[in-house]
């Protein structure tokens, strides 16, 4: 999925938001082996800047690729899809 001016744009779980003004923001990706053809699933953990401390440890959120923050952060919470339980 690409946003404005071809910019990445993940969907995911947040798993941290002790940081202020940052989330992390785990991805999971569902692909099949190139050879064997088995669906592979794998995680990947984003550190993504949130401005307003919304995002919270459960929330369904998407973030979009930026320029970099700080040394891990390339990522910004773009919206909330849904709150946590």
């Amino acid at each position: 999925m690409q946003g404005k001016g071809n910019k990445k744009i993940r969907e995911g779980m947040v798993v941290g938001s002790k940081a202020d003004k940052t989330i992390r923001v785990e991805v999971e990706r569902l692909f099949s082996h190139p050879v064997y053809g088995k669906k592979l699933r794998t995680k990947k953990v984003f550190a993504a800047h949130d401005e307003n401390n919304e995002g919270q440890m459960g929330d369904r959120v998407r973030i979009v690729e930026t320029r970099p923050l700080s040394k891990t952060k390339r990522w910004r919470l773009l919206e909330i899809l849904e709150r946590a339980k």
